[in-house]
């Protein structure tokens, strides 16, 4: 069968597939925001000068800089707001601004008068159809900007001090209308008109494929005299538009009929006079005088006209003025992709298809590639040559998540049982029988899609084929239809050549002094007794296979024999942690509805045994071992549920020492932070993976436990780590019990092994996740939950066929919860393309973000951070550099010209750069990084997505009796109101952040008290109160928390409180006080880059 053959509408075995209803896939719930004005920019995660601090005299193109950027140490003073005001969802995300503007100089002092400049006016383009050009380009303001509306001197209205006057912490202004303004009188502080960008871009329907940015309008354009609509045929002059697809000066017909063009309302702002020109930015990006005198108004480059030919007092301002909230917004695309592509199914029949975004709800059909629930590409379409790949520096990779849970609207993947010949295999390759093989000799024979060697096709699974080459059963069988299905194994996939046990769970508590004083182990074993009635179990058991036991452990470390025909249970003590040993089988691992009533009598008795310990000091390796070696004496897999509250320092195997030293932060020996404390864990790990030994880790830390030690095993055995710092029952226990439910609850599979198999000319070189590999090819996970992915980058080894297209097929082998051995299966077909645009038409960013964070959170066990830092950097700047050189139309090099599907690339990297891993503030633990940076490794997309770029979503916006999500603000200081409440989320975090002028109402609704200074900071539970607002905001919570995997503590933060800080660490789009660059920064120093690799 030719891979390009679509398949016809739907296999018969009939999955369910109704219309997609409330299934909340991870999203950010979206609306336009606006984009805030930017600050003024430097070198990336420098101080905040102009580009050049000493203009070149003379120069009308200053040479380009080169070398690294100098390490930031300043940091923005807190609550000091970063960018000008503008009112909430207003951002235009699409065609907008191409009115240019000018910066100050570095050198120039901040007091200095500017001289009124009157640029380019832009015309807004909110309606009509996209551009139909091949590329639709964006300019950047950096850097063809021809100056920047003068601002008023200093007076009682705006000072150049600390921007409190203009922008509170307290956050914008109130709408006005379409567009955001100043107040009546101000224009933007000189700071923050530097560099900003608008944008040009297309809808992600268009065919166009550029996004290019143009300096947008501050503080309303000078123009002359142009205050009231457009007549047709009303031009503004300038320089002719040779292409159509850069709209550097649009028609005066795009505007909508009656559109102004507008500038903020009240009066001017004074101005200065003429005679002061300010320094221009010339067609490099740098800033200095310009070649000769420039009276007035500065002209974009030498030769085009300038607007308004008299020199003199600038015409007064129109009411209104264009919104420069230009640059793309994350919020913008997410809500157009889910306008655009969240109403239809995605039917995975037609190869190398872009999917819909993770943060779209949409309904999958598998019509022969597998869901992109379970395969995501960084690109759809793969470049012929390793030659365009390396020129393209476009990674190739997939994030697999071979047993990702489904929305109840789709059928999980069909088990097909083949008997004892078991599945159908090519005898080269050994790929499994899947939709993309060709059957040849009326049926006899097939050819393998992925190495092209020809197999008998066995007798027993013979079928005719039709008059197009297809089975005539293609739609019977799920392996010939479907992208992704299961097969039952044969004996031949298992250890030993012997079906697995069933597996087991062990709890293994800590009972040193912390966990007893703290109330944990109380806790914990009261909820086990009603938890172990929900261990996972295959399709309609009635009750779960899997046997549970039971361990206790401080310095030594206790056996629970709870056989059902015992009384009570009995307690067998190993002092002899140096060399550890089971000291019972018969009655350790037991089934739970035969042993409940010994079981609940142990976990009663527990609490009260210990109850009056002063043992403080506590083993670990130990710990592990003993669980192993249980697993290992019942023959059978299984997973270590681990109790842990302090850094190990009894003498035993694995013993730590506390080595936090703040001090290596920021030096070469930075890395040695990340690394393991010792080997032994590493080697106790890969005994864990042979005996399908998988452990999940709860801490309860006090102080440093070392997380990056401890955690080795968790990884490489494919288990969780979750931790609860300073744990107190009251505030911790639903966030731990939540987890803890969820964790023991979850389907798994045990003692896996996943092979990535690829059609020739691709092959997998490298791995990222929670895994263990004995060799090059097979990732082999002790224990596999739904949540879990496994990233895969490709390399070529040969040149691939614009036909035949790419193949990928992902293997998993697994024993399921009920012991039973299953392979499952996920085809996925891309395209391949000889032509760059191709592939950047095909790409996606929220992938491509997943593989690059993943890199670099693996990159600093080996490397210093600023490399790390500047490896990403240079790797985005060159995928953008060569999109511009080869793919997107001449233009000049002041404009920053963006795939329109990367658009979001500088904003979601910049995220990844100011994460706590790559640059941590001073409050970031040791602990906290490595525990982050452990579990991103294993993240899957939707979860990298909101993790880097959380959700900030006004509460009180959206009418009370609205069911649906509030449409998300980009986040960002300055789209707070203080007169409203917020939720932010990132999937670990969730903060109700409440404005300081909230109506009184909206305060007694939700937290029942009279006035904004009685709600309490830091209250991490809202009352349940019976009016409309106190239920929606609940309701919400809830339903953010069931879309994440883990259980996100509620914390309520007031502005001005001391909690404000926490909380602003999580406005990604702002500067960060560890000296991360703001959003509007950070894009012009990547258009440098890019202009440094262009030059």
């Amino acid at each position: 069968m030719n891979v390009n053959q679509s398949a016809p509408p739907v296999p018969p075995f009939g999955q369910p597939q109704p219309i997609y209803p409330g299934y909340h896939q991870s999203s950010y719930g979206g609306q336009p925001g606006s984009t805030a004005p930017p600050t003024p920019y430097g070198a990336y995660n420098g101080p905040v000068p102009g580009y050049q601090q000493t203009p070149p005299q003379g120069m009308s193109r200053a040479p380009p800089s080169s070398g690294a950027p100098p390490p930031s140490t300043a940091q923005a003073p807190c609550g000091q707001a970063t960018y000008g005001q503008f009112g909430q969802g207003d951002v235009q995300n699409g065609p907008s601004s191409t009115v240019q503007m000018q910066r100050l100089p570095g050198s120039q002092p901040f007091g200095s008068p500017l001289a009124p400049v009157v640029s380019q006016p832009a015309v807004l383009q909110p309606y009509g159809p996209p551009p139909t050009s091949a590329q639709v380009t964006t300019q950047l303001a950096g850097m063809q900007i021809s100056g920047a509306v003068a601002p008023a001197p200093p007076t009682s209205g705006l000072g150049y001090g600390p921007p409190t006057s203009l922008a509170s912490a307290s956050g914008s202004l109130p709408n006005s209308g379409l567009y955001g303004s100043y107040p009546q009188g101000q224009a933007p502080p000189i700071g923050q008109a530097q560099g900003y960008l608008g944008v040009q871009t297309p809808q992600r329907s268009a065919p166009s494929q550029a996004s290019s940015f143009t300096p947008p309008a501050s503080g309303g354009p000078r123009m002359p005299s142009v205050t009231g609509p457009l007549l047709p045929g009303q031009g503004f002059g300038g320089p002719p538009v040779s292409q159509p697809n850069h709209v550097s000066s649009p028609s005066p017909q795009a505007l909508p009929p009656g559109t102004q063009m507008t500038g903020p309302p009240g009066p001017p702002p004074p101005m200065h006079s003429p005679q002061q020109p300010g320094y221009q930015l010339q067609q490099n990006g740098s800033f200095g005088p310009a070649r000769g005198p420039q009276p007035n108004y500065g002209s974009p480059y030498p030769g085009a006209p300038t607007f308004g030919s008299q020199p003199g007092p600038p015409q007064p301002l129109p009411p209104k003025r264009l919104d420069p909230d230009a640059i793309p917004s994350p919020i913008q695309v997410i809500e157009d992709d889910r306008n655009n592509r969240g109403t239809e199914p995605f039917v995975t029949g037609v190869r190398g298809q872009v999917p819909p975004l993770v943060t779209t709800n949409f309904l999958v059909k598998d019509q022969g590639n597998a869901s992109p629930r379970y395969i995501r590409c960084t690109s759809y379409n793969i470049p012929c040559t390793s030659d365009m790949a390396k020129q393209a520096q476009v990674p190739l990779a997939a994030v697999i998540k071979p047993l990702a849970r489904l929305p109840p609207e789709e059928a999980s993947p069909y088990v097909v049982d083949h008997g004892e010949s078991g599945p159908l295999r090519c005898n080269r390759c050994k790929a499994y029988m899947c939709p993309f093989m060709q059957f040849i000799e009326g049926g006899r024979r097939f050819q393998c899609c992925f190495c092209s060697c020809i197999n008998d096709v066995p007798p027993q699974y013979f079928q005719h084929l039709d008059h197009t080459g297809k089975r005539v059963d293609a739609y019977d069988r799920p392996e010939l239809s479907l992208g992704s299905y299961e097969f039952l194994a044969t004996v031949d996939y298992c250890k030993n050549n012997k079906f697995p046990s069933p597996p087991a769970f062990i709890f293994m508590i800590d009972v040193s002094y912390n966990a007893i004083r703290t109330g944990l182990v109380r806790l914990l074993c009261e909820e086990l007794k009603s938890l172990l009635d929900f261990l996972p179990r295959e399709g309609g058991a009635e009750e779960s296979a899997i046997r549970v036991g039971f361990v206790t452990y401080n310095k030594v470390l206790h056996f629970y024999n709870v056989k059902s025909s015992l009384a009570q249970p009995q307690m067998m003590v190993v002092s002899d942690v140096a060399d550890m040993f089971v000291p019972l089988l018969d009655g350790f691992l037991v089934n739970v509805s035969e042993s409940r009533a010994v079981i609940t009598s142990l976990l009663d008795q527990i609490p009260d045994m210990f109850a009056d310990t002063r043992e403080t000091e506590t083993v670990f390796a130990p710990v592990i071992q003993a669980g192993m070696e249980a697993l290992k004496a019942a023959e059978c897999a299984g997973k270590l549920f681990l109790f842990h509250t302090s850094l190990p320092m009894a003498e035993a195997p694995g013993k730590l020492k506390n080595r936090d030293d703040r001090k290596l932060i920021n030096t070469d020996k930075e890395k040695t932070l990340f690394q393991p404390q010792t080997g032994a864990y590493q080697t106790l790990a890969k005994e864990c993976v042979a005996q399908g030994c998988c452990v999940d880790l709860f801490l309860f830390p006090n102080q440093y436990v070392d997380v990056a030690t401890l955690s080795v095993v968790p990884q490489l055995t494919g288990g969780s780590v979750y931790k609860y710092a300073c744990f107190q029952v009251e505030n911790d226990q639903e966030r731990f019990l939540s987890d803890l439910r969820r964790d023991v609850q979850k389907v798994i599979g045990f003692d896996a092994v996943m092979r990535v198999r690829t059609s020739t000319g691709i092959r997998a070189v490298d791995f990222f996740g929670a895994f263990y590999m004995s060799n090059t090819t097979d990732v082999e996970l002790a224990g596999l939950d739904g949540d879990k992915t496994v990233t895969v980058e490709f390399k070529h080894d040969d040149r691939l066929n614009e036909e035949s297209g790419a193949l990928l097929q992902c293997a998993l082998l697994y024993t399921s919860c009920a012991g039973q051995r299953r392979l499952r299966i996920h085809n996925l077909a891309l395209n391949c393309c000889t032509q760059l645009a191709d592939l950047y038409r095909n790409c996606e960013t929220d992938t491509l973000i997943n593989y690059m964070a993943k890199l670099a959170y693996r990159g600093v066990l080996n490397s210093p951070l600023k490399a790390v830092r500047d490896t990403l950097i240079t790797q985005c700047a060159q995928i953008l550099a060569c999109y511009r050189k080869n793919c997107a139309s001449p233009s000049s090099a002041g404009q920053l010209i963006l795939p329109e599907c990367m658009k979001l690339l500088p904003v979601y990297l910049n995220c990844v750069l100011k994460s706590d891993v790559l640059q941590p503030g001073a409050e970031v633990t040791t602990d906290d990084r490595a525990y982050v940076r452990q579990l991103v490794t294993s993240m899957d997309v939707a979860e990298t997505n909101v993790f880097f770029y959380p959700r900030l979503l006004p509460l009180t916006k959206s009418p009370i009796e609205s069911t649906t999500e509030p449409p998300a603000v980009r986040a960002s200081e300055e789209r707070l109101s203080n007169g409203d409440v917020y939720l932010l989320e990132n999937g670990l975090n969730l903060f109700l952040w409440v404005g300081a002028s909230v109506q009184q109402g909206v305060v007694q609704s939700l937290f029942s008290v009279s006035s904004f200074s009685q709600i309490t900071s830091g209250l991490s539970v809202l009352p349940v109160l019976d009016n409309p607002l106190s239920k929606k905001v609940r309701d919400l919570i809830d339903s953010l928390r069931a879309q994440r995997s883990r259980y996100m503590k509620l914390i309520v933060v007031k502005q001005e409180d001391k909690l404000e800080m926490l909380f602003k660490h999580f406005l990604v789009e702002d500067k960060s006080l560890s000296g991360g660059a703001s959003y509007v920064d950070f894009l012009c120093h990547m258009h440098k880059e890019i202009r440094q690799l262009l030059s």
